[in-house]
């Protein structure tokens, strides 16, 4: 977006810096310079001052969706000061001050402004989607000031009638989230010049797809079905039980995609056929000035189910031929004066394949896209690149495209598809670059398919979108933009961003993510806490976005090593618990607004994640014989009965049942990639304990699932902590539990006076953590050897071995780097030691990106030649003192990136000191959502890939990370020298000389 320019008292620099300021204030478009002030300054303009208004004037000859907007602005002024401006469209009644909204070219009031050299739109004539806002002195006669909101084409104008809503405190979403508008006595505009334009992607879009059941239920509820018709001579053809998706359920959308500056959309299709359900839906979508196209499978405006209600034989072109044509034909008269963007060449009916083997498809598509483009010429314009048209590259549609047999025309845009994860498959080569009809992508926030479904609650983390979106942008996918909402609620900030980026892609970069979330939840509820609210969004949402809630089970987190469930469950709980005590906080007139945005999808994904808490320590205690698994069990179902009352509050608590039927998606009870039909407990079995008869003591070891005293006959190993160092000052666990009725006494003795135990003598009924650390003051340097002893009342011993390495060499206060623990060096990877950036090649940081904290990306410029790793190579340097030698390996957790670009590898290299760097493949050529291993890493939301290395000797070594090819985001980094346990994080971070 092109900076907007300031005149008479706004400095330019000062404008500039604005835009991304720390949050103070409400009621300014986020991203954008603030130039609405709620009280007067020099050269202000009053809009609403103390209960008088501005009138507000447009042109009769205007858009009549300008017109609209015009009103809505009227309307969010009234919500914000209780006065609403007059909407007129007769110059006589402007008034002596007013606000003039209109578009340049049609011939009204803007164009004299323009011609009298009272206003300059030089900068905007011509321009797709631009606009500016102006205070103008005297601008015509019986006028002695004005605000004009003048746009370069119908969008532009609404695009600037919105900014002065969104500026005054009038969020988006204020229907679709009920935020109430920010209340102020009076708006004012600032004197000056604001230009806007023109977006970084010409279309942006999202798409209803998987609606049923949540969305359609709603729709459903609140509109009705659409009526059943069996006469064709009173219109197309309705069975029952179709969703009244109509204009007024489209008109609130629409509305909202413009305030948020989308302006595409593939509506809803399931069960639906936008044109024929609502003759007024098409009409409607123009008025606001949407464009309108239709999914990757269905082509020429023409909805599947339009075909399906016809009792055609099935969706196929190779069948019916002259019927398909026809049936294409009469879409295009019947839409041919609406603002469109054509889907071309055709898949099957519900994904399926029109015919057999891949050569007969491709011939099939060759002559389909000609066919089509000869009705296009016919019905619409003889000159047919002058006619908006897209082919998505969806699924098995690559594949036959990477042959080379397929030849779109050059005017046809290719909608590139991610692999339903969001991870992007492919993007243009420079020749494809080079195509008149530009390229874009189609990406997933929701997706019904496999590996499984996930269609509840957001997983896209607005720095994840950044990374795919980000390249998508630099590699020239920029023509059309559009994403799978799903129901569409509870991916409010996701929807957001995605439009920001496209509308900005060069202002919103890796480095202010977190900037838009604060500027967001400051635009929701004001800025007293929307550092806060920003923060809990980004966390649950990371958390969500390094497993979906539908892939979680019982078996992903480790409960036996690292505490990492108990970790992971703790935390969202935490989280959980921050966003209570906003909601208490939130003034009476945005709880529902805070209980929909933020407490609502943290609160319900903390009691998932507790749930299959609970019912992986169930798993692991009744194998050690706990009564307390008993307890968790009864959790497993306390939680699993909270999540259905969660849901069910928020369908009927929410705005007297406003948004009733929103939480119907189920997302308990996976069994296959489908959607299970009711929640269940299917995934998530329980074992209940039998309690002795007597208390009985029980011990066990952090980093390990057996409990001791072992059974007569069990050859375990003995008891044994993992190793401490005197730089990782490691804390272990020893639970002390009780395997049978009543309380047992126990008593953990040390064998030294170095070794420190907590809580070491007491009476446990269920369940004891003790921890263990050393007194490094007191022990004695070099190899520590000790154990501790535990006793129960009923004659129970258990001997835990206690070893350590008291370093004389390095010590916490002079360590430099990371120290190895337990085996293992871990790293998150913008912790560098140092850092070394190429030609125009580096690596940066992705700020929130990852499993635990950020990630480091290789940047540079669009597919730059394989990198030689060495001494000048761009590399990341990781410092660590090593306590053990020998073989070791590095694993490194990659975003699950996909190889994007043509023929090409994705790779890095890694180095031990000055030894030669190993290449590493991150992502082999090919590698496709066809690879075995790819349901995996998109489950997991990672891909971990490994190089040996040899440490040579005890001491300081340098790992280095050479940058090689472009795609490679490294989220973790473990050196595992023989003691990284399994689990799914990665090993908590070591001990570095940056810990606080």
């Amino acid at each position: 977006m092109a900076k907007r320019i300031a005149s008479r008292h706004l400095l330019a620099g000062m404008v500039m810096g604005l835009a991304l300021a720390p949050v103070s204030r409400v009621g300014w478009a986020v991203g954008e310079q603030q130039y609405v002030e709620f009280s007067p300054g020099v050269g202000d303009f009053a809009v609403v001052n103390a209960g008088h208004a501005a009138p507000i004037f447009v042109d009769q000859g205007d858009w009549p969706g300008v017109l609209r907007a015009a009103k809505d602005l009227s309307s969010d002024l009234k919500d914000v000061t209780g006065t609403a401006p007059d909407v007129v469209t007769d110059p006589k009644k402007m008034g002596t001050e007013a606000v003039i909204v209109g578009t340049v070219g049609k011939g009204g009031v803007i164009d004299q402004l323009a011609k009298s050299g009272k206003i300059d739109v030089s900068k905007i004539a011509g321009k797709w989607e631009s606009y500016f806002t102006q205070v103008v002195d005297d601008p015509m006669p019986g006028v002695s000031r004005a605000l004009v909101i003048a746009g370069s084409d119908k969008r532009g104008t609404i695009y600037g009638v919105y900014d002065v809503s969104e500026e005054s405190g009038q969020s988006p979403w204020y229907y679709f989230a009920d935020v109430p508008a920010k209340k102020h006595a009076s708006v004012f505009v600032k004197d000056g010049k604001f230009e806007v334009g023109e977006p970084s992607v010409k279309y942006r879009g999202i798409f209803f797809n998987d609606e049923s059941p949540a969305l359609s239920n709603y729709v459903r509820e609140k509109y009705g079905d659409v009526p059943v018709n069996n006469d064709a001579a009173k219109g197309p053809p309705i069975p029952g039980g179709v969703a009244n998706y109509g204009h007024e359920f489209y008109g609130h959308v629409f509305e909202l995609l413009l305030r948020c500056k989308g302006n595409y959309m593939w509506p809803a299709m399931w069960n639906n056929a936008f044109n024929e359900d609502d003759a007024e839906n098409a009409p409607t979508a123009d008025l606001y000035g949407i464009v309108m196209g239709t999914s990757h499978q269905e082509a020429m405006l023409r909805a599947q189910k339009e075909w399906d209600r016809r009792s055609r034989q099935g969706w196929n072109y190779a069948r019916d031929p002259e019927g398909m044509t026809k049936f294409w034909t009469d879409g295009l008269e019947r839409n041919k004066n609406y603002e469109s963007i054509l889907t071309m060449g055709l898949r099957g009916e519900n994904d399926s394949a029109m015919v057999q083997g891949q050569d007969q498809a491709i011939d099939l598509l060759n002559k389909i896209i000609p066919a089509q483009r000869e009705i296009i010429a016919k019905t619409i314009n003889p000159d047919v690149t002058k006619v908006p048209q897209m082919w998505c590259l969806y699924k098995e549609v690559q594949n036959y495209y990477e042959t080379g047999k397929l030849n779109p025309p050059d005017d046809i845009t290719l909608l590139w598809a991610e692999d339903n994860n969001g991870n992007i498959r492919r993007l243009p080569t420079d020749a494809e670059r080079k195509r008149s009809g530009g390229a874009g992508i189609y990406y997933h926030f929701d997706y019904h398919g496999g590996p499984t479904d996930y269609r509840w609650i957001d997983t896209s983390p607005v720095p994840r979108i950044w990374d795919q979106m980000s390249l998508a942008q630099q590699y020239g996918a920029d023509r059309i933009w559009i994403v799978n909402v799903g129901k569409f609620k509870n991916l409010e900030l996701p929807i957001d961003y995605f439009l920001h980026l496209g509308w900005d892609a060069k202002k919103w970069t890796n480095e202010n993510t977190m900037a838009f979330q604060k500027e967001w939840a400051a635009e929701q509820f004001g800025p007293e806490f929307a550092d806060q609210i920003a923060d809990i969004l980004a966390t649950y949402t990371r958390y969500n976005g390094r497993r979906k809630p539908e892939r979680l089970g019982t078996t992903i987190y480790s409960a036996a090593n690292y505490h990492e469930i108990e970790t992971v469950a703790a935390d969202y709980n935490a989280l959980a618990n921050r966003a209570q005590k906003l909601y208490e906080k939130m003034p009476p007139e945005q709880k529902n607004a805070f209980y929909e945005l933020v407490l609502f999808p943290v609160k319900a994904c903390a009691n998932l994640n507790e749930m299959y808490m609970a019912g992986s320590l169930n798993a692991l205690y009744a194998q050690q014989g706990r009564v307390s698994a008993n307890d968790y069990a009864a959790m497993v179902q306390a939680d699993f009965e909270n999540d259905a009352k969660l849901m069910n509050d928020y369908n009927k608590g929410l705005e007297d049942g406003k948004w009733d039927h929103f939480q119907d998606d189920v997302h308990i009870g996976y069994t296959t990639w489908q959607e299970p039909q009711r929640p269940s407990l299917v995934r998530v079995p329980v074992t209940q304990v039998t309690a002795a008869g007597k208390p009985t003591l029980g011990v066990a070891l952090e980093d390990s699932a057996f409990s001791w005293p072992a059974a007569a006959g069990n050859t375990q190993a003995a008891p044994a902590l993992v190793k401490f160092n005197s730089v990782a000052q490691q804390k272990k666990s020893i639970d002390v539990f009780n395997k049978g009725t009543g309380a047992v006494d126990y008593t953990a003795t040390p064998s030294a006076p170095w070794i420190v135990v907590s809580d070491a003598k007491g009476s446990v009924e269920k369940d004891k953590r003790l921890w263990v650390s050393i007194n490094w003051d007191l022990a004695p340097r070099g190899e520590l050897t000790g154990s501790v002893r535990v006793t129960g009342t009923d004659d129970a011993a258990v001997e835990v071995k206690v070893t350590g390495f008291n370093s004389p060499e390095v010590s916490r206060q002079n360590l430099n780097g990371f120290a190895e623990g337990d085996g293992v060096v871990s790293i998150e990877p913008e912790h560098y030691s140092a850092k070394t950036d190429g030609d125009g090649v580096k690596w940066e940081r992705v700020e929130g990106y990852g499993r635990t904290l950020s990630a480091m990306r290789v940047q540079g410029p669009v597919n730059f030649a394989a990198i030689t790793p060495g001494p000048a190579a761009p590399s990341l340097e990781y410092k660590a003192y090593f306590f053990s030698t020998g073989q070791a390996t590095v694993w490194t957790a990659l975003a699950p990136n996909l190889d994007f670009i043509p023929g090409r590898e994705l790779r890095y290299a890694v180095s031990i000191d000055d030894g030669a760097p190993q290449m590493v493949t991150g992502v082999p050529k090919g590698f496709s959502s066809d690879s075995g291993d790819w349901s995996k890493n998109v489950q997991d939301e990672a891909r971990w890939v490994s190089a040996g290395v040899t440490i040579p000797s005890a001491g300081y070594h340098t790992l280095r990370f050479y940058a090689v090819d472009p795609g490679i985001t490294m989220q973790k980094i473990v050196v595992d020298l023989g003691g990284f346990k399994q689990c799914y994080l990665g090993a908590p971070e070591s001990y570095h000389s940056g810990s606080k």
